[in-house]
């Protein structure tokens, strides 16, 4: 967005941020914010996390068994197919706990784990061990290895019990999701900002959108309002619809997780505040389509299929007593109107970010 109405006239710091930051600091953090949006619309390199290693060597007799948060999200069931074809391609089997996301499910997928005597149980997409604290320690005890897949900031610790995680840079996100707010505002953002407290990394995702957005302009206006994911459907719409008549001078929402974001554009329709724009992460397809279509302005997008070779390796260094990288090393990729085309159409979650990743985890397990 590079033209605003009346109501983003009234955007906190529009005409004063520039004056109180000065211009030179203005123009700083302008070219900060610039520079790191630059720096995401390439299509990734790969670049590998750890020393390469004979996989296959390793992983002879091994087995992993991975149990997803809930098998009704789409995004749930890319991942495990991405790293069921991983694990395809090194030969040791991969089980996926096909569940809906029930606490009995999550149990009883750990129990059986055991007691078929898998080398590593994965929790997936989401699911935090916390909630299986007893289950996963006893795996533990019985000679499991146990990891989690795609939960943890890179900033956050893992649970005492778990040996290994293939963490998501949420925090390096969020300092995107600003510096888009604040490019496509010239530098005056007034932002919602859109998170659920009850998924484990929105702390730190959220803090990071917050503290960049500070630094750029420290007397901006930001605002947060939070949902339980069970509660997006009946709270987003109306959550989104009170802070617009409260604030007219909102000129970007961020609503964390891109699914939130079908909840957030019925809002800006009955407020009429169609010169708000939405940013957002995760690279769904639908929210891509939204993209396309003009209703989502960008969605910070991660290749599933980089996610799940990504986080095989991990597990596979965690079973052969490697070292195990600290981040699952998933590149960031911004879609807007430049490259939307990119990631299909209809969008899916792997067009657009190269297959680089194919070829570098097959090199980097010795299978080439």
């Amino acid at each position: 967005m590079t033209t605003f109405t009346s109501r983003f006239a009234l955007a906190c710091g529009l005409a004063l941020a520039p004056v109180l930051a000065g211009p030179a600091a203005a123009q700083d953090a302008m070219e900060t914010a610039q520079a790191l949006l630059e720096k995401h619309r390439a299509i990734p390199e790969f670049e590998p996390q750890g020393e390469p290693f004979d996989a296959q060597a390793c992983m002879e007799g091994e087995s992993v068994f991975s149990i997803p948060i809930t098998m009704a999200i789409p995004f749930n069931v890319e991942l495990q197919r991405a790293m069921a074809r991983a694990a395809e391609e090194v030969g040791f089997t991969y089980t996926t706990w096909e569940n809906q996301g029930s606490s009995d499910a999550w149990i009883q997928g750990v129990n059986q784990a055991i007691s078929q005597g898998y080398s590593l149980v994965d929790v997936a997409g989401g699911l935090n061990p916390a909630v299986l604290a007893p289950q996963l320690t006893e795996a533990s005890e019985a000679g499991l290895k146990v990891t989690t897949t795609h939960l943890y900031d890179e900033t956050q610790e893992q649970a005492d019990f778990v040996d290994a995680s293939g963490k998501v840079p949420y925090s390096t996100v969020g300092e995107i999701l600003a510096s888009w707010a604040y490019v496509e505002t010239e530098g005056a953002p007034n932002v919602l900002i859109i998170g659920s407290d009850d998924v484990l990394p929105t702390e730190p995702f959220v803090q990071s959108i917050q503290d960049t957005l500070s630094e750029y302009c420290p007397d901006c206006t930001q605002k947060y309002i939070n949902v339980p994911v069970n509660e997006w459907a009946t709270r987003i719409q109306s959550g989104t619809q009170s802070a617009l008549l409260s604030d007219p001078g909102i000129n970007y929402i961020i609503p964390i997780y891109d699914s939130m974001s079908q909840f957030v554009i019925p809002a800006l329709r009955i407020a009429g505040a169609t010169d708000v724009g939405i940013a957002t992460f995760n690279g769904t397809p639908f929210v891509l389509d939204m993209v396309r279509e003009g209703t989502v302005q960008m969605d910070v997008g991660e290749s599933l299929g980089w996610a799940g070779y990504a986080a095989v390796d991990a597990m596979m260094r965690t079973i052969c007593d490697m070292e195990v990288p600290e981040s699952l090393g998933i590149p960031l990729l911004i879609f807007d109107e430049s490259n939307i085309e990119t990631a299909g159409n209809p969008a899916d979650f792997d067009s657009g970010y190269g297959d680089a990743h194919v070829q570098g985890f097959r090199a980097l397990w010795g299978l080439e």
